[in-house]
């Protein structure tokens, strides 16, 4: 290993980011290096500009995957190198704000019960139940799961932060069953290496597979019953706070968002034409323009 990879990955390291941010920051930089076969030292705002055009024009990137460049970009020559030029002269784009498609229960129903794998279908069901990421949900240990106080302990979840979820009654029951035909051992959901969970590609993996065999033409990934279970307990009359503490939102209004998709609590609501009483003439009524 090169001692300037080293040097940005003890730096991400030091500020504990996630080893997935490390690994998408290293591949972004060493891309960048490789385009112009130089090191990273020797390149500069010309360059980045250059090669964010390539990255647009050429290869047709997605926004996402820009965001990402940019960001790794910006770490690497405002922390590990100190370029004083560094977040002013890098340009950056902003992701298009879309809003999640959302399973109704009947086809969250349909599709959990299509799931032929038990451990894949408890896991997924587990994201459903709690709102759990799939990253938080796959590396649940035993001793999470809070039968007493009903709550599921989830350590160092997104932002490194702890934070408890409920543990609904049919999900204990669940779990309980899972675990006597299973024995788990340290991880709820051993994956196929030694001393390691499942992992979440191999849950998106399978949720790929049963969406086509099920016939839900909505997109079905993890994150998509996240989505369900948080738009679900706001049609259900749960207040957006309580919402936000459960999904580990740091921001009120990322959580706001899932207004604009519970459809049955928002368009539900009364219009204010309804409480005029002043007569409103009816269609035949009026005269043609």
């Amino acid at each position: 290993m090169s001692p300037l990879r080293r040097r940005i990955i003890n730096d991400m390291q030091i500020r504990h980011l996630s080893a997935h941010t490390q690994r998408a920051y290293v591949a972004k930089v060493f891309g960048f290096a490789c385009h112009f076969r130089k090191s990273p030292e020797h390149l500069g705002p010309t360059e980045i500009r250059t090669y964010l055009i390539h990255l647009t024009q050429e290869r047709c990137l997605s926004t996402s995957s820009i965001i990402v460049t940019v960001s790794a970009l910006r770490f690497f020559y405002s922390v590990t190198l100190k370029r004083p030029w560094a977040v002013e002269d890098i340009p950056t784009s902003r992701k298009a704000k879309k809003l999640p498609v959302v399973m109704s229960q009947d086809e969250v129903t349909r599709f959990l019960g299509a799931v032929n794998n038990l451990k894949h279908r408890v896991i997924l069901t587990v994201c459903y139940a709690t709102g759990l990421r799939i990253s938080e949900a796959v590396r649940l240990k035993p001793a999470a799961i809070d039968s007493q106080r009903m709550v599921i302990r989830v350590d160092q979840g997104k932002g490194r932060k702890d934070r408890y979820v409920m543990l609904p009654p049919k999900l204990l029951a669940i779990l309980r069953d899972y675990w006597k035909l299973t024995r788990p051992g340290e991880w709820l959901f051993p994956g196929d290496r030694p001393g390691q969970p499942v992992t979440p590609s191999t849950i998106d993996r399978t949720c790929r597979e049963v969406r086509q065999q099920c016939g839900i033409g909505k997109p079905v990934t993890p994150h998509s019953l996240r989505h369900a279970f948080a738009v679900h307990l706001l049609e259900a009359g749960t207040d957006l706070r309580t919402i936000q503490l459960l999904l580990g939102h740091r921001n009120l209004g990322t959580t706001a968002r899932y207004l604009m998709i519970a459809t049955s609590k928002v368009c539900a609501t009364t219009s204010p034409l309804e409480s005029l009483e002043v007569f409103m003439p009816t269609v035949p009524d009026l005269v043609p323009a």
